[in-house]
């Protein structure tokens, strides 16, 4: 208490928090209002049913849930600046730009991701409506005209813009990632419905206080906590690797002679695995949904198979745990190379101690990368699936653990306050 005491106190950081928080209301503003002329029969059982459909709600702070104008969320931002990052692996001249360009180059990869956002946000609206309307067998647009066509894509659009326009400004004031804030408070505005959702589903068998019901919500209690701790403790972990610098002697002058260390962290890909996981999971139901009404009969049942396959929670759970797994590895070679880290140190003049530098040290780094990558792989696997194994034990749509939800909650928390601690520091020394 007394450390927010003192971040309280100053006048330019709580200008800046008070700031934050009104634009984070803003956000939750937009995500209340609703796209006209959309049905939303049977929409909210359909994504309480669906664990991939409530995934990519969530990840929409919600705003798929009410059908707004920012449904979509930021989806389609994230979904480009994978992309982009991928291109610049495959093109030469934009992985220059990335990493020669300095600031300039950064700010112009920001400006592609931007643009290459709107395109995809209007395509994944319209797929997004179809998938919706014939997975809950509810016409939500059967009667839409073209010029209502293009008006519903063009808002659902526009939503997008401003919320990232508005994410960039919360980034700005230095509190925090404005994207990582925005899908934040979107989890944190759904807390009061689960905890309802969940106080009702133990009273409707009888009191709260029943022995069966008691153990039932303590256990999940319990199981909070220790994901939570396993959250933090992933995210935080890391492996630090000793890396030594040669003396230098220039003029009358001598540099070097440092002991560091590289840290490696256990999470090098974050939340990115699992959002690139449920647009591959979705992808295949949308297209079996396009056929599954075709005239040809082998195409129609084909498409009725796969749908089936997909709608199946087990088979989901197991295809999903290992499209994570596998984008782990896929996104943490891309973020970080061995041999580019490698050469990085040899031109700085430093070594790993026992190592030659060069191809014997990036060969240890694939080593190391790779035996640690395998924990944070497989667990953001199991933290992806876990809402399906506790839905397994509780057999209750209402008690479910959300992994990827306290994953990006407690992500963000540990962000916040380092960035607050930076600034705290900062001042501290301006004031010394």
């Amino acid at each position: 208490m007394s450390r927010l005491s003192q971040i309280w106190k100053v006048k330019d950081l709580r200008n800046r928090i008070i700031i934050v928080a009104l634009l984070l209301v803003a956000t939750r503003i937009l995500a209340h209002i609703p796209i006209p002329g959309i049905q939303l029969a049977n929409l909210k059982n359909l994504l309480n049913n669906n664990q991939l459909l409530g995934l990519f709600d969530v990840f929409s702070g919600g705003g798929l849930r009410n059908f707004s104008v920012v449904m979509l969320g930021i989806g389609p931002y994230i979904t480009a600046s994978i992309i982009i990052q991928l291109l610049t692996v495959i093109i030469p001249k934009l992985g220059e730009l990335s990493k020669e360009g300095g600031e300039a180059g950064r700010m112009k990869i920001n400006q592609y991701m931007r643009y290459l956002s709107v395109p995809l946000t209007a395509i994944q609206g319209y797929g997004t409506i179809i998938l919706l309307s014939r997975t809950s067998n509810t016409n939500i647009a059967a009667s839409f005209t073209p010029f209502q066509w293009f008006v519903t894509l063009l808002s659902i659009t526009a939503g997008t813009m401003i919320l990232l326009w508005l994410g960039e400004i919360i980034s700005e004031y230095k509190i925090g990632n404005g994207i990582s804030l925005i899908i934040f408070a979107g989890i944190v505005a759904r807390i009061p419905t689960a905890v309802q959702q969940a106080y009702l589903s133990l009273t409707s068998s009888g009191s709260v206080l029943d022995p069966q019901n008691l153990i039932t919500a303590l256990s999940y209690i319990a199981l909070a906590l220790v994901v939570i701790g396993g959250v933090v403790l992933i995210t935080e972990a890391q492996r630090n690797i000793p890396v030594s610098y040669a003396k230098r002697i220039r003029g009358n002058k001598m540099y070097g002679g440092v002991n560091t260390h590289l840290p490696l962290r256990v999470n090098q890909a974050g939340v990115i695995p699992i959002i690139f996981a449920i647009s591959i999971l979705l992808f295949p139901g949308l297209i079996a949904n396009f056929f599954s009404h075709a005239k040809t009969a082998i195409i129609a049942n084909a498409a009725t198979a796969i749908n089936t396959f997909f709608q199946n929670q087990t088979n989901q759970g197991i295809i999903y745990f290992t499209l994570v797994v596998a984008f782990t590895y896929f996104y943490t070679a891309i973020v970080f190379n061995p041999e580019e880290i490698s050469e990085n140190i040899q031109k700085q003049g430093g070594f790993i101690p026992g190592l030659r530098p060069g191809r014997q040290t990036a060969e240890f780094l694939y080593k190391v990368l790779n035996r640690i990558t395998l924990v944070g792989a497989l667990f953001l696997g199991l933290i992806a699936v876990l809402p399906n194994v506790v839905q397994a034990f509780t057999h209750s749509q209402s008690l479910t653990l959300g992994g990827t939800s306290l994953l990006i909650v407690v992500s963000v928390v540990i962000e916040v306050m380092k960035q607050v601690q930076s600034q705290m520091v900062m001042r501290d020394y301006e004031d010394f």
